[in-house]
């Protein structure tokens, strides 16, 4: 790190030390817990001011895409989409270095520093694939056919040159296929649904509710051959009445991950060997499933995207790298101890093993609003009046409204939960006032806009 240390360079260092010191008095869940808090309780304007500080997040990646989520989740859609496409700009000269050649990502994660914690925060891959899913709900909300199609193929794109990077298959991307399916539904488009449907099979995510949709789509497609080894795997679903409406729940449950740090420091003869590497920690609710019913139908959700999951292997397929660059470091900094003991004895030997203990810190920078899990529940009601009503099993259980739904209409349910609590928005049909004669109308997002 250096041969010799003059008085400038002490000073120098000296400076680096207060200001580690600073920026190591909170981490990035400690300086978010206020506006998580908020987020958990359902205040949602003060989380969304809170994580749009990027002083306080000291990142535009994760300020974009956690007041997005936090948008998203309060059913302010042009806000999440605002939110969300800056998070992805920022990152999109990682993304295209990624998509043309995946190696090229190790030269930004090699960056040798003093620790990962000085570093531009990009997101992980598997955050960078979930910006563009969470785009495309969003544009769904609106309507915007065309632009979540858009989104879902790129989240796509950037998951395939994750596993790309690490030579390994995760068993994400379920979210974004079965997005890009309902969409190519709205179009008519069901050629192009079963192949979002098989990659789904493929990875095995979501089957209870996509062994349903091959079954029926190989048979209406012709495909004799699929039909019949998914009809034996998944049985013969029930039978949906021609002029059937449709109800899509699609939520999200939970919250994922945190990062914790792994720390060791150890005494040498030379100094001080810090040694920090970041592990994901599951939050609560984990596993909690949601029921959506009508009048006479229920459903219980299905797990299409296990962002625990994900997540912690994403990590793993890191952490050697991240493992060696702070072995590394501790090395070069035992090294810097060593000089400055000599220049300064026992008072430089301190600085330098201050600045160890101090500059070594995990990167505990994640995407906290992301849900553990997405999951997906379908309806086919008969067409007409029914009441819609959302319930977390073990927890909150609410009326969404009554709705007079049209023969062949799709309308969705777009949810969250958080610990006992639900938030949800119904888009689509007719919302009945049952106070007066007459259904008003509301905005359906099975056509652009």
């Amino acid at each position: 790190m250096v041969s010799c240390l003059d008085t400038s360079t002490t000073k120098k260092l000296l400076l680096s030390l207060g200001a580690a010191l600073l920026a190591s008095c909170a981490s990035y869940v400690d300086k978010t817990s206020g506006a998580m808090d908020a987020f958990r309780n359902g205040r949602f304007e003060q989380a969304e001011a809170l994580f749009a500080d990027k002083e306080r997040t000291g990142s535009t990646f994760l300020s974009g895409a956690e007041a997005g989520l936090v948008s998203l989740t309060a059913g302010d859609f042009a806000a999440a989409i605002e939110y969300l496409t800056a998070a992805a700009a920022f990152s999109e000269e990682a993304e295209n270095a990624s998509l043309v050649d995946p190696e090229s990502l190790v030269e930004s994660l090699a960056s040798w520093t003093l620790s990962e914690t000085t570093t531009d925060y990009l997101g992980e891959g598997y955050e960078r694939v979930m910006v563009h899913a969470c785009l495309g709900l969003a544009y769904l909300a609106q309507g915007k056919v065309d632009d979540l199609l858009v989104e879902v193929r790129r989240s796509n794109d950037l998951l395939n040159a994750e596993q790309d990077l690490y030579d390994t298959e995760y068993e994400a991307g379920g979210f974004g296929h079965l997005l890009s399916a309902i969409g190519y539904e709205l179009r008519g488009e069901m050629d192009q649904a079963y192949i979002d449907y098989l990659d789904m099979y493929d990875k095995g995510v979501g089957l209870d509710l996509v062994g349903p949709s091959l079954v029926r789509l190989s048979r209406s497609m012709h495909r004799s051959e699929d039909m019949d080894r998914f009809a034996e795997e998944f049985g013969e679903p029930a039978e949906i009445p021609g002029d059937a409406a449709k109800v899509i729940l699609l939520a999200g449950v939970g919250l994922g991950p945190m990062k914790q740090e792994v720390r060791i420091d150890v005494p040498t003869v030379d100094g001080i060997f810090a040694w920090a590497v970041p592990a994901f920690q599951p939050q609560g609710n984990y596993g909690t499933n949601l029921e959506i019913s009508t009048s006479d139908l229920a459903a219980s959700s299905v797990v299409v995207e296990d962002v625990n999951a994900v997540a912690t292997k994403n990590l793993d397929d890191r952490i050697a790298m991240l493992s060696v660059k702070s072995a590394v470091r501790g090395a070069l900094k035992l090294r810097l101890t060593k000089e400055l003991q000599k220049k300064h004895g026992s008072a430089g030997a301190l600085i330098g093993q201050l600045f160890a203990i101090i500059t070594e810190k995990a990167d505990l920078r994640s995407w906290l609003t992301l849900p553990a899990t997405w999951q997906a529940a379908r309806l086919y009601p008969q067409p007409g009046t029914t009441t819609i009503r959302l319930r977390a099993i073990g927890g909150e259980s609410i009326e969404l409204g009554t709705y007079d739904l049209a023969p062949g209409e799709t309308i969705f349910v777009l949810a969250r939960n958080l610990g006992p609590r639900l938030h949800a928005h119904v888009l689509g049909g007719r919302q009945v006032d049952l106070s007066t004669p007459e259904p008003q109308a509301a905005p359906n997002p099975g056509s652009d806009q």
